[in-house]
């Protein structure tokens, strides 16, 4: 029986088998879970990808950015599993900055907002869209940061977006611990995914963790952080909202 045995679970974001949402969706598997996946844009590369997990997921769409997309979100959730019954858990790792939102003295409102909508707000807009399902069951919603209390190299404007994402953790976790749903953070280290292709100077900024982390990093493993969210996934952490898990290899906690 593993620690997440019997839960419905809810991961966005997988778009490779190399990304932290894969290795959460896969690891939850193995811990149990049944997985049900959301994608974007390319529908059919998730579907394939869907299928390299242990028991291959079905996958909805969703557009964050889409009202209608979230507005009808809970009811094909439930009919997917074939009742309203609810879901125990919600994995967001979602994030999106254009190009100009790497750059911060230039960048524009159009860009910020950008980056600040998809990579922060969503996280308040899909948990209650499935609040319907959510609040039917209690359960966990988890997050994926990269550590907004410093100023990174390159990262910028969505630096600021993650620090907005951290804040919005903690009043999700606020208003939704009345209905027992728990809402927390993964700082994950850098993985070399197709969203890090995305970063300007993205090697420059990773290559901190080649110096800086006392027991090592692996930028091509992203399963210690897929292991942390299904950890925060179970029930082995029941009074535990509103916080930030570090798992990136000691880096965050390193003086000069």
């Amino acid at each position: 029986m593993g620690i997440v045995d019997g839960k419905r679970v809810l991961v966005t974001g997988v778009i490779t088998d190399a990304s932290i949402a894969f290795q959460a969706a896969k690891v939850a598997q193995e811990e149990g879970a049944d997985v049900l996946l959301t994608g974007f844009g390319r529908m059919s590369l998730v579907e394939r990808i869907a299928k390299r997990l242990p028991k291959p997921a079905s996958v909805i769409e969703l557009d964050v950015t889409n009202q209608e997309h979230l507005d009808s979100l809970a009811e094909r959730v439930a009919e997917h599993y074939g009742d309203d019954s609810g879901i125990d858990g919600l994995v967001h790792s979602i994030a999106f900055g254009p190009q100009g939102a790497f750059n911060f003295l230039e960048g524009t409102w159009e860009d910020v907002q950008t980056a600040v909508h998809v990579s922060a707000y969503s996280l308040k807009s899909v948990t209650t869209a499935l609040l319907p399902l959510l609040g039917k069951r209690g359960g966990s919603v988890v997050g994926l940061t990269f550590d907004a209390s410093i100023a990174w190299p390159k990262y910028d404007w969505m630096g600021v977006a993650k620090a907005a994402l951290e804040s919005t953790n903690r009043y999700l976790a606020r208003d939704l611990g009345a209905r027992g749903i728990r809402c927390n953070l993964i700082s994950a280290g850098p993985i070399k995914s197709m969203a890090a292709k995305s970063i300007p100077g993205f090697d420059e900024l990773a290559d901190v963790w080649n110096h800086r982390a006392p027991i090592g990093w692996d930028l091509a493993d992203a399963e210690p952080a897929g292991r942390g969210i299904v950890g925060l996934l179970s029930d082995f952490f029941p009074k535990t909202t509103g916080e930030i898990v570090h798992v990136d290899g000691g880096v965050h906690m390193m003086g000069a």
